[in-house]
């Protein structure tokens, strides 16, 4: 199959050109940084790059919280503009399968159980429990604590910050370019992706890569809020291989069908920063009770889906993988 990949010289995008090569297809870049032309915005370049391609693997994006709203203007022009005028030209080029590069952040909080309300959505947090060092979120019914369960993708979103509501944005128009065509799609809704060609920490880098970043320089990695907070952190090399099984597959026409993409193993912020401080041996992590109002407390997933609809299975374990971040570092963005 010859499959255009958006976004496929950055840090995802090249795991996935690789993946593809390895099980016999044909990857074709599709990448600012590889070529300044190559701009996903650009209806003429996208028309260009689509000829004779079989199938699109959309990683192109403006990622991470970011700064606020003081770039919710790029944030737009990036993910939803590109990925509107990557659908148009799909449809004129007569492509008709799309895997899309989706997120976990479409849920905001993930799943939570309060023992006398039972599953319940918590609202966003108050800055001032925040303040005070009241991370957890309380039962919007009374108050008291909850659990924190995997979310599946059935759950209703609630994207909580401008990077998330792009990428809602993005899987509802694929949906609608899905239904208009009849086109097959797939967003893969990556949970926090992690392994070598990270990003270096700017404001759109994953928590892993700030934490690599500090260890290459001496310093403590600094652990938000109490280190509680729980992800799951999945491995970039069995994401990529995900995307690879999806694009294989027999997908429904003329809808979306999403799946969660995470290892299955919930780990805490602080866990994860004291695993990689170990491997890379570097200092102990500090904990600093810092927070960035657009994260949510607790998300990890329940990728179920993905195993039993396409068969795929994470391979690379938290520590082997941490490790072996902690070996291969990261690159310049």
């Amino acid at each position: 199959m010859r499959v255009l990949v958006t976004g496929g010289a950055g840090f995802i995008g090249s795991h996935v050109v690789a993946a593809l090569r390895e099980r016999g297809h044909e990857p074709l870049v599709f990448d600012v940084r590889e070529d300044p032309g190559a701009d996903v915005r650009d209806p003429a370049a996208v028309g260009r790059a689509l000829s004779g391609v079989d199938a699109v693997c959309h990683q192109a994006a403006m990622v991470g919280l970011g700064d606020g709203v003081a770039d919710a203007a790029e944030y737009v022009s990036r993910n939803d503009l590109g990925t509107a005028v990557l659908l148009a030209a799909m449809a004129e080029a007569d492509v008709g399968r799309l895997v899309l590069a989706g997120s976990m952040v479409v849920y905001g909080e993930g799943r939570y159980a309060c023992p006398r309300h039972g599953d319940v959505r918590p609202g966003p947090r108050a800055v001032a429990d925040l303040d005070a060092g009241r991370f957890e979120p309380t039962c919007p019914v009374c108050g008291d604590g909850l659990s924190p369960g995997r979310v599946g993708e059935d759950a209703p979103v609630d994207p909580r910050n401008v990077y998330a509501a792009t990428k809602l944005a993005q899987e509802h128009l694929v949906a609608a370019w899905a239904r208009c065509t009849g086109g097959s799609a797939v967003s893969l809704r990556y949970h926090n992706v992690y392994g070598p060609g990270m990003p270096r920490d700017t404001p759109y880098a994953g928590v892993a890569s700030f934490f690599r970043s500090a260890l290459a320089r001496g310093e403590a990695p600094r652990v938000f809020e109490d280190g509680r907070q729980l992800r799951d952190f999945v491995h970039v090399r069995d994401v990529a291989a995900a995307n690879a099984v999806a694009l294989e597959a027999e997908a429904a026409r003329g809808a979306l069908t999403a799946y969660n993409t995470g290892s299955g193993e919930p780990h805490t912020v602080g866990e994860m920063a004291r695993a990689l401080a170990a491997a890379y041996g570097g200092p102990e992590p500090v904990v600093t009770g810092e927070y960035r109002l657009g994260d949510v407390r607790h998300i990890t997933a329940d990728s179920s889906r993905l195993r039993a609809g396409l068969g795929w299975r994470p391979e690379v374990g938290f520590e082997e993988g941490m490790a072996e971040f902690a070996r291969a570092g990261i690159r310049e963005a």
